[in-house]
């Protein structure tokens, strides 16, 4: 029974970020990690799917290795925040309407833009050379 509600969470997470990656005001990442918890309890074969994929997995791999959001993912977290809470503007939301909200998209953005980048990845191309030790003489 156990195994089918972390199952259900999974597909309501990943289904969730599925939409987040075409609708700017939902996030993608968050409920991709969230899934990623999920299915890590409930389908070892839907976990590693999900890990190995190729545009899901980075994300979830420097989350689960370093606790780390890329710089791209904070980007679209914070644009994504930004254009939300300029629709409830647009829309002329009330004002304690858009004051949750801006305190709820500020609680989050603190989180994620407080965490680290992620592990330096592997330059390509020459590296530069220590410089030779010089003989006296």
């Amino acid at each position: 029974m156990l195994r089918i509600l972390w199952m259900s969470g999974g597909w309501l997470s990943l289904g969730l970020g599925m939409v987040g990656v075409f609708l700017p005001l939902l996030p993608t990442v968050p409920f991709i990690l969230l899934a990623a918890f999920c299915f890590a309890r409930g389908s070892e074969r839907m976990n590693r799917w999900l890990v190995e994929h190729p545009r899901f997995g980075p994300a979830i791999k420097d989350w689960r290795a370093h606790g780390a959001v890329s710089r791209a993912g904070k980007r679209a977290a914070l644009i994504g925040c930004l254009l939300a809470l300029s629709v409830a503007l647009v829309l002329g939301l009330p004002a304690y309407a858009i004051g949750l909200q801006a305190l709820a998209m500020s609680g989050a953005l603190a989180f994620v833009l407080t965490r680290p980048d992620g592990p330096r990845r592997l330059q390509t191309g020459p590296q530069p050379t220590p410089a030779a030790p010089h003989a006296d003489g």
